[in-house]
């Protein structure tokens, strides 16, 4: 069975909230990242790349090695942090190192050291004077101070072409209304003319600009033509244009606006706090409130769109700089706990989400992310505990209930997760939320889990009228059906129909797999489960399923083999024994097992 993965935002809707709808347009774009700093990105001259081409570690005095090479080690395994000290350590001894000076540099920015940067960014320039990251180091410094005419002539230096070519429209948009020059800023925004899918992304930055610039027709102009682009509202847009409407006089029209984004989204409980906040009878404060505020938006949104696994690396640069520039933006402190957690920096996140101030719209999100690295840190006692007094403060938030199912069931807690989200369902309902597929779901999977099977069959069956063509869903139901011996031939149709909708998902090809053995069909079972190993090669249940499709198909060496490498890859505990027989006796009878997806 595969475990239920908490890692990922809790509140339905913030992760697209995150990333602007202009995202997959976006990300058709070649960066072609690293998985670290130490190798040049395949569209970036390697002259622009410090960490790139030759190894200038065989230059190095060899009392720098060790230090040198620890540097390298932890970067590797980007561990930004231990790679920033150690390479200060050895800097501190050979402060004329090129090499040593360049890795230094981009490892304090990459872990918001900017100060330290700042130090180092001219040097770095003088190496490399089209270094694209001591440019921006330096221009936001400049633009932070005020001075606009020194932030606007590391803007012009930026590079057209490299991975950060990107950059340079935004960047010079803002230093150039800095410096008062509006006409020559929306010059500048249409420099991302030339990059395929930046379109929504330029007339939402225009928007924002003659917003600024308090040139409000053209700004409501610019609002409304964002707004008539996007058939899905995302998060940044709907509150940048609903704020605007009521610093204007159009609280009707922001009221509607954040409905319908609820509608779109529905679990999202920010547009009701959101509004509730702002027609709580304080001045509304505009979004952007110096040139600053606006490149940061702009890095932002860029980071956002980069939160993918290819490009996680610059995601997180771009994010730091977003949160140098302007340092209390909530959701770009969102942001940069999201990567940190994806790479596997639980201890960091935790620090970047308690820098997030109670009286922010972003709190309760940063409580719930919280919980989530502290479930990750195996310390899920501290973070049911804080989930519980959340639920307690916020009787009608419905992500504090399904946060806590999620944690309950992920620990095999499932009579527990069964309440929890009981609850949810209930306050969904009281506030008039749309009925969610993936709450019946997520409930009915508990009931499974814990022995209500006929409780269970009502709620994911009533997570597909929601859904009908939900692939957990269909897989989930049509195995069960299976595994019970109901419904045979109607819940291989629906597994079949899973697998149709998304074929690269191993773990749904498994159930598929699965289902042919325990019908009897041990030839279809390793065809399927064949594909499953390869979708998830190092997963233990596929592999251990296979060797039992091999051992009744009398192929036996090789479900041995495959027993082996389900025990090489980590099962769980109760999974152990049972397969150490099979090494050693043989299949005696087929295991009972629970679709993958619970």
């Amino acid at each position: 069975m595969q475990s239920v993965k908490i890692g990922h935002p809790v509140e339905s809707g913030l992760r697209r909230s995150l990333a602007p709808a202009w995202a997959v347009l976006l990300l058709a774009a070649t960066f072609g990242m690293p998985s670290s700093a130490s190798a040049a990105p395949q569209d970036k001259p390697a002259a622009q790349d410090k960490s790139a081409g030759q190894d200038k570690s065989a230059v190095l005095p060899e009392h720098l090695f060790g230090e040198y090479l620890a540097g390298r080690h932890a970067q590797q395994r980007r561990d930004f942090t231990g790679a920033a000290k150690w390479f200060e350590k050895a800097i501190g001894d050979d402060p004329d190192s090129p090499e040593i000076l360049s890795r230094t540099f981009l490892m304090e920015v990459s872990v918001g050291h900017f100060d330290r940067a700042l130090t180092l960014a001219p040097k770095e320039l003088k190496l490399d004077p089209g270094d694209a990251v001591a440019q921006l180091v330096l221009l936001s410094d400049r633009l932070k101070a005020g001075d606009a005419a020194g932030a606007l002539k590391y803007a012009a230096a930026l590079p057209s072409d490299g991975v950060h070519r990107f950059i340079a429209p935004f960047a010079l948009a803002w230093t150039r209304v800095a410096a008062g020059d509006l006409a020559g800023a929306d010059t500048a925004l249409q420099g991302l003319d030339k990059f395929n899918g930046f379109q929504p992304l330029k007339i939402f930055q225009l928007a924002l600009l003659y917003d600024f610039a308090k040139q409000t027709d053209k700004a409501q102009q610019y609002y409304e033509k964002a707004l008539a682009g996007s058939e899905q509202l995302n998060w940044r847009l709907t509150d940048a244009a609903s704020n605007f409407d009521l610093r204007h006089g159009r609280a009707e029209q922001a009221k509607a606006l954040y409905q319908k984004f609820s509608q779109q989204n529905a679990g999202s409980e920010l547009a009701s706090a959101a509004l509730a906040a702002r027609s709580s009878g304080g001045a509304t404060q505009p979004t952007i409130r110096s040139p600053a505020d606006g490149l940061a938006e702009a890095m932002f949104d860029l980071a956002s769109v980069l939160n993918q696994a290819e490009t996680i690396d610059l995601s997180l640069l771009y994010a730091r700089f977003a949160l140098n520039l302007r340092p209390q933006f909530g959701l770009a402190q969102l942001l940069l706990a999201d990567v940190l957690s994806a790479q596997n920096k639980p201890e960091e996140s935790l620090v970047v989400l308690s820098e997030i101030k109670p009286n922010s719209l972003y709190y309760p999100s940063a409580r719930l992310r919280s919980a989530i690295n502290l479930d990750t840190l195996e310390r899920t006692d501290e973070a049911i505990a804080q989930l519980k007094t959340m639920a307690a403060e916020q009787p009608q938030s419905v992500a504090t209930e399904v946060q806590l199912g999620d944690i309950l069931r992920n620990k095999k807690r499932f009579a527990e997760a069964v309440t929890a989200y009981e609850e949810a369902i209930r306050r969904a309902a009281a506030v008039g939320m749309p009925e969610r597929w993936s709450l019946f779901y997520d409930h009915g999977v508990a009931l499974e889990r814990s022995g209500q099977w006929q409780r269970a069959e009502q709620d994911l069956k009533h997570a597909l009228e929601l859904k009908p063509e939900q692939p957990l869903v269909l897989n989930y139901l049509g195995y069960s059906w299976i595994d019970r011996g109901e419904n045979l031939d109607e819940g291989l149709k629906m597994i079949e129909k899973a697998v149709e909708l998304r074929p690269d998902d191993g773990y749904i090809v498994d159930s598929l797999g699965w289902a042919h053995y325990r019908m009897g069909d041990y030839a279809g079972a390793v065809e399927q489960l064949e594909k499953a190993v390869e979708l998830v090669p190092q997963d233990p249940t596929i592999n251990d399923h296979l060797g039992d499709a091999y051992w009744q198909s009398g192929r036996l060496s090789e479900a041995r083999y495959q027993w082996q490498r389900a025990l090489q890859f980590g099962p769980q505990e109760n999974e152990i024994k049972p397969i150490e027989e099979k090494l050693q006796s043989g299949l005696k009878t087929p295991p009972p097992s629970t679709p993958h997806g619970g």
